[in-house]
């Protein structure tokens, strides 16, 4: 059973950083495609970013690719978004993803989904 667990989730303020850590369990983590959404208040949920299953390719939403960095550790089955100055309107419920198919990098569609960790950015 395939399990993702987010973490680092909080309150900052703006500007500051934080960096979220999403963990898999219960397969193997390389032969996956991994993502990270978010979900504000009285929005849809966005795509925020992705990662190929070796980390050779990533894709970002446009307006968030010079601040926020995906990355993962395949030897830890753990995924990363690191979040640098962050805004009050990047405040969201943050979900990780996993997809073990060759889907477009951009897709909005993945088999697994995390809970969700909230961030937080006060002004």
């Amino acid at each position: 059973q395939v399990q993702l667990v987010e973490s680092g989730g909080g309150l900052v303020q703006a500007g500051g950083s934080l960096r979220l850590s999403c963990a898999l369990s219960g397969s193997t983590f390389s032969s996956y495609r991994m993502g990270w959404f978010r979900q504000a208040p009285g929005k849809e949920r966005e795509f925020v970013a992705a990662v190929t299953r070796s980390g050779g390719s990533t894709s970002y939403t446009d307006s968030l690719k010079d601040r926020f960095t995906i990355s993962r550790d395949n030897a830890k089955n753990t995924v990363y978004l690191q979040m640098n100055s962050l805004k009050p309107e990047d405040t969201a419920v943050y979900y990780c993803a996993a997809d073990p198919f060759f889907r477009n990098i951009a897709t909005m569609r993945y088999e697994y989904w995390g809970q969700g960790t909230q961030v937080t950015v006060s002004s």
